[in-house]
Formats: structure tokens, C-alpha cells, sequence
């Protein structure tokens, strides 16, 4: 009976004493490598981040000053007066004009959504003689000034209707149609296949009740987008306001009512301040929860022409 010898089992050599000392520097150079990448790739991004909220850091910092700090060099507030908000408040027609702002904005919105999606759709799915040379008329309309029409637009309202010193002027033509929105609308809905429509009508829906339940909330994206790009703009509208609203303090908008608010207060920088935040909080809010339906609303348009 033969027995046999285990052999004993081989130890681990040791590192040489060098290795680890060679690892940490060129760990370290490593980190350095991807923090220098990281800042390369980002310096712009980051740079034109800080272009755009530096301005709003600079309005705020100086809304909450006081009077006779706001006039000064000084870009940190002393002291934080926050009672500067509720002096614009305060101000006489404030109110008023955030009211009539958001009549304007919400008025004009929905005007434009509701004119603009039926426009849209028979210019994308239906086939008729002279549909391309409408869509060229349509078109050709968003190259035209609006300082071109404005004298007889304004003697029409004015003389005719009886509307100067309101804001209806403004408001009612929203309910015939907005180029642009057309436009927009009208590229998101050639995204659409076909099929959808085809499935429908075998079902024995006509063609509004297809346009309800089949075409609005596919479209959704693209009729967040005009939604939105019309309420901004009514928002920030000075132009029209100045028209046909200057004449009656009772209906001017915070566009038009901010600039008289700083006139008014020529010194008062933190007041003007304090109403310039007020004014573009609702824009910003709004943007703020809508911008993922926006962004895609205004991508697609572009997919198909």
C-alpha cells in the first residue's frame, strides 16, 4: 500500500512594495483626467446657464433692497425687505392689469387652439383642389408686419365696432385662426399615420367625430405647443395693449401697465423690480410644468413635412 505526500500548498508572493505606490498617483491623475473632461465638456453649458440666471439673480437681489441701497453699486442687499411685493400690490391698477392680463392670455389661448385645430387638420388629411395654394396663403400671412395693418385694423375697431380703449380688439380676432399656430399644428398632424383616421371611419365615425376622439389626443403635444407659444405671447404682448388699450388705464396689461409702473416710479428701483418678478412668475410656472409637452409638441412638428 503506497501513501502519497500532499504537497503543501504554494503561498502568494507579495506585491512588489512599489506597486502600490505607483497606484495611487496614477489613480489620482486618473480623477484629475475625468474632472478636467467633465469641466471641459460642461464650460459651455455651464457658461450659458450662468448667462441666463444671473439676470434673474440681479432682479431679485435688488427687489428686496431698499430705496436708497437700490440707486447704489451694491449687489447684496443690507437688509431683506420683503415689503417691497406688497407695495406693488398696493399700487393702484396692479391688480387690474394682472386681471386683464390673464383674460387676454387665457381668452386669446383658447380662441386660438379652437380656431386652429379644425384649419389644421383639413389642411394635413383632406385632399382637395387647392389645398397646397391655401397652405401658401397661410403662410404668406406670417411675413406680413403687423405695423402694416395696424392704422386701418385700429379705424375698423375703433370707428365701426366701438372697441378703442379694450382689449377685445385684440382678443376676438384669435377666434379666426393664427398662422403660425395653423402652421405648427399642421406639421405635428402629417406625423400622424393615416390608418388611424382609415380605422375610424370603418367604424362609422364621421370626420368630427374622428377629429374629437381620435386626431385631439393623439395631438396633444402639438396642441400643448401652439397653446403655449399663445399664451406667451399674449402674456408678454405690448405692442396691441399700447393700440388699442392706452387710453383707458381700466384695461391695460402688465406689459404695458409695468412700463408706466416704472415712470411712475422712476426711483424706486426695488418696486420695479419686485413687479418685473410678479410679472414673469406665471410664465415661468407655467413653462416650469408644461416644458416635457412642449418640447415634444415642437420637435415632432418637424418630422414629416
Amino acid at each position: 500500500m503506497t501513501s502519497t505526500t500532499l504537497s503543501p500548498a504554494p503561498t502568494p508572493t507579495a506585491a512588489p512594495a512599489g506597486a502600490s505606490r505607483q497606484r495611487g498617483p496614477a489613480a489620482a491623475r486618473a480623477r484629475r483626467k475625468r474632472v478636467l473632461h467633465w469641466i471641459a465638456v460642461h464650460s459651455v453649458a455651464i457658461a450659458v446657464a450662468l448667462l441666463f440666471i444671473l439676470p434673474f439673480v440681479f432682479v431679485f437681489l435688488t427687489s428686496v433692497m431698499s430705496d436708497s441701497q437700490a440707486m447704489s453699486g451694491d449687489l447684496w442687499p443690507d437688509s431683506w425687505h420683503w415689503e417691497n411685493y406688497k407695495a406693488v400690490f398696493e399700487t393702484d391698477g396692479f391688480l387690474d392689469w394682472w386681471k386683464n392680463s390673464l383674460l387676454y392670455a387665457g381668452l386669446g389661448t383658447v380662441f386660438t387652439v379652437c380656431s386652429a385645430i379644425p384649419v389644421a387638420y383639413a389642411l394635413a388629411k383632406f385632399r382637395f383642389r387647392g389645398r397646397k395654394t391655401a397652405m401658401i396663403l397661410v403662410i404668406s400671412t406670417m411675413m406680413l408686419p403687423p405695423q402694416v395693418i395696424v392704422i386701418p385694423m385700429y379705424l375698423v375697431w375703433a370707428q365701426q365696432f366701438h372697441l378703442s380703449g379694450t382689449l377685445w380688439p385684440l382678443i376676438i380676432p384669435m377666434a379666426f385662426g393664427d398662422a403660425y399656430s395653423i402652421f405648427l399644428l399642421r406639421q405635428f398632424l402629417l406625423t400622424i399615420p393615416k390608418e388611424y383616421i382609415e380605422s375610424a371611419k370603418v367604424d362609422g365615425c364621421g370626420e368630427l367625430r374622428t377629429l374629437l376622439k381620435i386626431i385631439v389626443p393623439m395631438a396633444k403635444p402639438g396642441i400643448a405647443a401652439i397653446a403655449l407659444f399663445q399664451f406667451f405671447y399674449c402674456w408678454n404682448d405690448y405692442f396691441g395693449p399700447q393700440i388699442y388699450a392706452a387710453q383707458n388705464p381700466a384695461s391695460w396689461t402688465l406689459s404695458y401697465g409695468l412700463e408706466s409702473f416704472k415712470s411712475a416710479h422712476s426711483v424706486n428701483w426695488n418696486l420695479t423690480m419686485a413687479a418685473t418678478l410678479l410679472v414673469m412668475a406665471p410664465v415661468c410656472i407655467v413653462f416650469f410644468f408644461a416644458q416635457k409637452a412642449f418640447v415634444e409638441g415642437v420637435t415632432l412638428t418637424g418630422v414629416k413635412g
